[in-house]
């Protein structure tokens, strides 16, 4: 007996009860997997007309241009003088506003803001986001808008790559370069593999509404440093990040940031091109790197000018006043 009992002591088996705590956790599982589809689904909607509403109420600014491509928007200041064309880092959402601070203290230029494919009021799909497409595209927003040449190009960061190879191609029609803490290509030989296509999950995170919502709760995620910028300026932004936020031509451009880079390896800035470069100085390690590349990249240049300045990557959005007094006073040295 006492064998018997120890043999039988435990607690029986029951595969039919295991059985069906397993279904109730699959059940369990499934009905969270349909709540939070159903959120997403409300979220989603929700932003999509949130976004139809905004964009119906509140009037673009700047004008739209029709080019073999699509729609590119462009925003001008109107005013007379030497004109500088203004192109922005990567993914900025709405360059025309971005770069007010700067415009307005460059009052004495006539100035124009290009949004390519992906940014501001532009079309938000486009073919591939190559060096060439991209200046080719450009060459020909200026063309159709009779822009008085030569003009200054003006890059922000990734911008650096489009303006060196627009000066490149289009050496006549550029009196100057002036880079914003532009990226410069790293030199090198290594080969480097075409983009793969996949999922954009940052497009997903705009359309279902949790970069809207993320930047209404926490407005200053996406606020610009500074005080340089009025209320409404502040706001639109911010609507406009949320609605371009990871948009089909970024994605792309983001992908080939290394063909980029590569096929821009070994080129400079023609020699009689004046250059001025803006270098951010973060107080970290990168100024010197990026004084070090500046330097590298423009040591055939006969009038160039590297001018480090305390802010952020955005310089403009802290320095445009010492900015505009800089660039006013290298463009008039080159007469």
């Amino acid at each position: 007996m006492r064998l018997f009992s120890r043999r039988t002591s435990g607690q029986p088996s029951d595969p039919a009860g295991g059985a069906r705590k397993s279904r109730r956790r699959l059940r369990a599982a499934g009905i969270a997997a349909l709540i939070a589809l159903g959120l997403v689904l409300i979220s989603t909607a929700t932003n999509l007309i949130l976004e139809r509403s905004e964009k119906s109420s509140i009037s673009p600014y700047g004008q739209r241009i029709a080019i073999s491509g699509g729609g590119i928007n462009v925003y001008r200041n109107g005013h007379a003088g030497q004109p500088i064309v203004l192109l922005s880092g990567l993914g900025t959402p709405a360059p025309g506003l971005d770069f007010a601070p700067l415009i307005r203290e460059l009052a004495g230029f006539d100035i124009t803001v290009v949004e390519g494919f992906g940014y501001g009021y532009s079309d938000m799909s486009a073919g591939p986001r190559t060096n060439q497409n991209i200046s080719t595209e450009l060459h020909e927003v200026l063309t159709r808008l009779h822009i008085k040449q030569p003009y200054v190009l003006a890059g922000h960061s990734i911008a650096g790559f489009y303006t060196l190879d627009y000066a490149n191609r289009y050496p006549e029609e550029v009196a100057a370069v002036i880079g914003i803490d532009a990226t410069i290509p790293k030199p090198g030989s290594e080969p480097v593999e075409d983009p793969q296509p996949g999922i954009n999950w940052e497009r997903a995170l705009s359309v279902t509404g949790l970069v809207r919502d993320v930047t209404a709760i926490a407005p200053g995620l996406a606020a610009p440093d500074g005080d340089a910028y009025t209320a409404d300026e502040l706001e639109r932004m911010r609507l406009m990040l949320s609605w371009n936020f990871g948009n089909d031509a970024v994605a792309d451009e983001t992908s080939r940031i290394a063909n980029n880079a590569a096929a821009l390896r070994g080129i400079h800035y023609p020699d009689g091109l004046p250059v001025l470069a803006f270098i951010a100085d973060e107080k970290t390690d990168s100024t010197p790197t990026k004084t070090a590349a500046a330097q590298a990249l423009l040591n055939n240049v006969k009038h160039q000018e590297i001018v480090t300045l305390e802010g952020g990557h955005y310089l403009h959005w802290t320095q445009s006043k010492r900015m505009a007094e800089i660039i006013t006073g290298f463009l008039g040295k080159q007469g």
